[in-house]
């Protein structure tokens, strides 16, 4: 057992800080095209397990998943817990660290939704639009109820 528990941090993907600079702190992490998708999913359309994030529709590759969300898992913004209804399948649940990057993943929408040809969704979008404040003590609210209620 002790050789596996090894062989797993061996092949960890861990993050080198590159300097003390916040935005680059930020990008060492997000930076690559993955990663906030994944925390999109799971904070904004409640997917939660790794075939959940699998069926997203920018198809991310098994492996690729696997290595962000051992990131992220590292970096302490998800916990990863075995499923009640299915000892085999694993679940991840967004930290207090995770769901502070709601408002992040807001802005992201509402710049997208100005300049992206496709738009954004409008259930995100409209409550951002009528009363941000709101829309986003609403949507930290659903996350962390969702997240408690299991």
């Amino acid at each position: 057992m002790q050789n596996a528990i090894t062989i797993f941090f061996i092949f960890m993907k861990t993050i080198t800080r590159r300097s003390k600079c916040p935005v680059s702190y930020t990008m060492d992490i997000f930076g690559d095209k993955w990663t906030m998708l994944i925390m999109r999913d799971l904070l904004l359309y409640s997917k939660d397990s790794f075939g959940e994030f699998l069926c997203s529709d920018e198809k991310i590759a098994t492996n690729i998943l696997a290595d962000r969300l051992n990131v992220l898992l590292q970096e302490g913004f998800v916990t990863k817990h075995t499923s009640p209804a299915n000892k085999s399948k694993f679940l991840y649940r967004p930290t207090e660290k995770a769901i502070e990057i709601i408002p992040v993943l807001s802005e992201i929408t509402l710049w997208a939704e100005k300049y992206n040809p496709d738009g954004a969704p409008a259930d995100i979008v409209e409550p951002l639009k009528k009363n941000r404040t709101k829309a986003l003590r609403d949507l930290k609210k659903k996350v962390e109820e969702r997240f408690r209620a299991e």
